[in-house]
């Protein structure tokens, strides 16, 4: 009985030993569990501890960054890939822009005929083709705050001769534009200075003038080629108001002692109004001769833009003698359609009239314009264009009719002439990227009855062909 007892407890000893044991197995097991999910919490808060410390080192940079005087920072133009560089901070900006374009050109009837009749062709490096060659400096500062502050804009543009490095305009630095003014949504754009004539700028001509303008009006200056036979047609859209290198004042596409002021309504109204005072205000004899006001309208569309502009103004005599002012008028309506993705139209009218020399009469021109540009997918564009310039009267200068808006002050009855200037002319183009492209372009030039044409050399045809390359930065 007492061994059975003996047994008995021993039995249950080994049991309760066993028991423990698995006991304590288990407790370790959930120790060694409890530990790693404790390791666990330490890593994830030591994560938000150095996510932490990253927040609040970005935070001190941004406002290190916000309350220095001059930051670099993306601008919109370097979002576009077009290589400009915009420095500033939230208030104020800086942009340093500019354009190269080289042309390699060859033109027939390039001087006058030699004692053979024979007129040699040309085959050179040449002035840019589509656009002269620029560096210019914008800026904007912001009054106030809010929705829409007013804020101070200025604009500094000069123009070079690739070619040669010289300035385009001997004794004018800022030949292309030197301005200032302000901007806000409610107000518009309003400047003052030396800048584009309103009505060759995409606010109105440049949207139907040639097939290379905007498809859509804007407050931005620009538009037309440079240096070519279809080019002329911009000076229609120009002003008596421009300076010259020698200090003159002559007609061109540009207003000194300017003010012009845009605005972009938000039904796609674009309108536009300049005045430019005359050619000296500081001197008594030149009152306001040479000033001249242009009042521009356009709408966009969804898928098309009409324009058009009106402009008056008072040529002055560049001689010292002739103290008279000659009017010259000049209106002009036209506009694009996107018809597919692939093409858009544009279409133009031009008329010009001006006053010139006693007993000559009145000239009176009629132009227009018909162009295309075509754009398929991938690297490649084209455009074609063609144009008539139909002078009537028109004053003579060695032979060769005046651009519109110069001095007709010394025309002779016997030396004006009339007819047909025609241009018929086409592109294509190659672009790298959004910076960059290569350019073949041509155009073939015709003039009827007397008229004859300053590039043709008194020829009455011309064929040009340029190869070029252009960088925008």
């Amino acid at each position: 009985m007492k061994a059975n007892k003996i047994i008995l407890i021993g039995a249950a000893l080994g049991l309760a030993s066993v028991t423990a044991q698995a006991q304590s197995t288990d407790q370790l097991q959930q120790a060694l569990a409890q530990a790693q999910a404790a390791a666990a919490q330490a890593q994830a808060a030591a994560k938000q501890a150095q996510a932490a410390l990253e927040q609040a080192l970005a935070a001190a940079y941004e406002a290190r960054k916000s309350s220095a005087s001059v930051s670099v920072e993306p601008s919109a133009k370097e979002a576009k890939s077009d290589g400009s560089l915009t420095v500033g901070n939230k208030a104020s900006s800086v942009t340093l822009y500019g354009l190269i374009d080289v042309t390699l050109g060859y033109k027939n009837n390039a001087n006058t005929a030699d004692a053979s009749g024979n007129r040699p062709s040309q085959f050179t490096p040449q002035v840019a083709w589509f656009s002269g060659n620029r560096w210019g400096i914008t800026g904007s500062h912001a009054t106030s705050s809010g929705t829409d502050p007013i804020r101070a804009i200025f604009g500094l543009e000069s123009e070079f001769v690739a070619n040669t490095g010289e300035v385009d305009t001997p004794n004018v630095l800022f030949n292309r534009g030197a301005w200032l003014g302000v901007q806000s949504d409610s107000l518009g754009k309003l400047t003052f200075g030396r800048q584009n004539a309103l009505a060759r700028d995409p606010a109105a001509s440049a949207v139907y003038g040639d097939p290379y303008g905007p498809a859509k009006a804007n407050l931005e200056q620009g538009g037309y080629t440079n240096t070519n036979n279809f080019k002329q047609l911009i000076f229609y859209a120009g002003t008596p108001n421009n300076t010259n290198g020698d200090g003159n004042k002559v007609g061109g596409t540009r207003i000194d002692n300017g003010i012009v002021w845009k605005k972009a309504f938000s039904n796609g109204l674009v309108a536009g109004m300049q005045y430019s005072f005359g050619v000296d205000p500081s001197v008594a004899r030149f009152d306001n001769r040479g000033s001249s006001a242009t009042g521009s309208l356009a709408f966009n569309g969804s898928n098309f833009t009409v324009a058009g502009f009106a402009t008056s103004g008072t040529v002055a005599s560049e001689t010292l003698t002739d103290l008279n002012t000659y009017r010259h008028t000049a209106y002009s309506v036209g506009g694009n359609m996107q018809v597919s993705p692939l093409i858009r139209l544009n279409a133009g009218y031009f008329n010009y009239t001006a006053q010139q020399a006693a007993g000559v009469g009145d000239r009176n021109d009629h132009a227009w314009t018909l162009s295309a540009k075509v754009t398929p997918a991938g690297p490649i564009d084209f455009a074609l264009g063609y144009q008539v310039m139909t002078a009537g009267n028109a004053g003579t200068s060695g032979g060769f009719v005046l651009d519109a808006f110069r001095d007709m002050s010394g025309v002779k009855a016997a030396t004006v002439a009339s007819g047909d200037r025609s241009t018929f002319y086409g592109s294509v183009s190659y672009h790298l990227d959004s910076s960059t492209e290569f350019y073949l372009a041509a155009d073939h030039l015709e003039t009827t009855d007397t008229y004859r044409a300053a590039q043709a050399k008194g020829a009455t045809s011309q064929n040009e062909f340029g190869l070029g390359m252009r960088y925008k930065f």
